[in-house]
C-alpha cells in the first residue's frame, strides 16, 4: 500500500530532521556504498547462468560433486550481481554535501521532483 501524499511529506521532514540532528548515527548505520552497476549486473547474470547449467548437468550425470559445484557458481554470480559498485564522485558530492549540511554549513540541498511539486501543490492550497 503506498504513502499518502501526506504520510510521504512526513517522512521525508523526519529524514531531513535526523540527518541534521543526529548526522552520527546516520554516517554509522546508513553506510551508503552506491548500487551495482550494469557491468556487474550482465556479469553476475552470466555466472549464475553457468552455474545453473553445471547445476541441471551434475543432477543429468548424477555427479553430486559437479551439481555442488554449480549451485556454489550460482551463488556467486547472484553475490557479484548484487554487489555495489565503487564509489563514483555522484556520491563522494552526496557525502560532502550530507558532511557540510549535518555540520551546520550553508550547502545548498538538493530537492527532488516530488518535493518541488509537493511544495508548489502546498502554496497552492495555502493562496486559496
Amino acid at each position: 500500500m503506498p504513502l499518502s501524499e501526506q504520510e510521504q511529506r512526513l517522512l521525508d521532514e523526519m529524514e531531513r530532521n535526523l540527518y541534521r540532528n543526529d548526522a552520527d548515527f546516520v554516517s554509522t548505520v546508513g553506510d551508503r556504498r552506491g548500487r551495482p552497476t550494469y557491468r556487474s549486473i550482465a556479469l553476475g547474470s552470466v555466472i549464475t547462468i553457468v552455474g545453473a547449467v553445471a547445476l541441471v548437468l551434475g543432477v543429468v550425470l548424477q555427479q553430486p560433486i559437479v551439481g555442488i559445484l554449480g549451485f556454489g557458481v550460482m551463488l556467486a554470480g547472484v553475490m557479484v550481481a548484487i554487489t555495489p559498485g565503487k564509489a563514483t564522485a555522484e556520491s563522494a558530492r552526496d557525502s560532502e554535501s550530507f558532511a557540510s549540511a549535518s555540520t551546520g554549513g550553508s550547502a545548498k540541498t538538493s530537492t527532488t521532483f516530488m518535493d518541488r511539486m509537493n511544495d508548489r501543490w502546498d502554496k497552492r492550497q495555502d493562496d486559496r
